[in-house]
């Protein structure tokens, strides 16, 4: 069983040779709503060309803050068209997961929304799988998504049996409160992504969100867990902090990798 240590980054050339200077073989690609999806669509080749050149893969795909559901429950043509194509494009350069998640219609029920969630993610699960890519929604409430707590997820999670979660314990902490090593022990079995972004919370007031490894994430106990569930997909570091940015956030990179490869069973 092995995890897979990359890093979010730009879905383009030089960000692909950056990352594999740090000596890492994977990366993450967050397209999120508002970005062209022709311009992704063209730089695959080149992209293609990137991974072979510098021995690197692409672990995941998503697309955050798109809304999918009408007013009236049916499904947005746009998100919908958007989803397929990109998971597409996951396809062609190999990765496999595509992460997304549904918007809230304050116009509809609590079971409404949760009903039409159901039927948008098992046809974009089935989408997927005629593709050979997987399907998560992440634990985030960017764009409205409310299928990101333990109350949604034991509903739809049951619903559409072969959709995931990609989880990163500091949404747990910031969005909803959770206990992230509850959340990771019950839903174990489900994770299909899992990001790597430290958070910093101080008598309950969020300070900073500082590299993996200088937080308060109990990132041992997370790896405990990870090791019993099974877990062996992507690691994807996220690094999110106005404060470390520049040389020090390169530097904050590389202790992060560091830090968590000291976690990584090399057997």
């Amino acid at each position: 069983m092995a995890m897979k240590l990359g890093i979010i980054t730009d879905p383009d050339v030089e960000s692909a040779k950056w990352a594999a200077d740090k000596g890492l073989h994977y990366l993450e690609y967050c397209y999120n709503g508002g970005a062209d999806i022709d311009i992704l669509a063209a730089r695959v080749p080149a992209l293609k060309k990137a991974y072979a050149d510098y021995d690197l893969h692409l672990g995941a795909l998503g697309r955050w803050n798109e809304k999918k559901i009408a007013p009236d429950g049916t499904f947005l043509e746009e998100g919908l068209q958007n989803t397929k194509r990109l998971i597409d494009i996951a396809a062609e350069l190999g990765a496999p997961v595509f992460n997304t998640g549904v918007n809230y219609v304050d116009e509809l029920t609590y079971l409404d929304n949760l009903n039409a969630s159901v039927n948008f993610l098992r046809t974009v699960v089935d989408y997927g799988k005629e593709k050979g890519v997987k399907v998560a929604v992440y634990n985030c409430d960017w764009g409205g998504n409310f299928i990101r707590d333990p109350a949604t997820w034991r509903i739809v999670l049951e619903a559409v049996p072969e959709l995931g979660i990609k989880f990163d314990p500091s949404h747990c902490i910031n969005v909803h409160h959770g206990d992230y090593l509850a959340e990771i022990r019950e839903f174990g079995d489900r994770i299909y992504h899992f990001h790597v972004k430290g958070t910093l919370n101080i008598a309950g007031d969020h300070v900073d969100d500082p590299p993996a490894g200088l937080d308060g994430t109990n990132w041992n106990a997370v790896f405990g867990l990870l090791y019993a569930q099974g877990y062996d997909g992507m690691l994807s570091i996220e690094p999110h902090s106005r404060t470390w940015e520049g040389d020090m956030g390169d530097w904050g990179v590389d202790y992060t990798i560091q830090y968590i490869s000291n976690m990584l069973y090399k057997g």
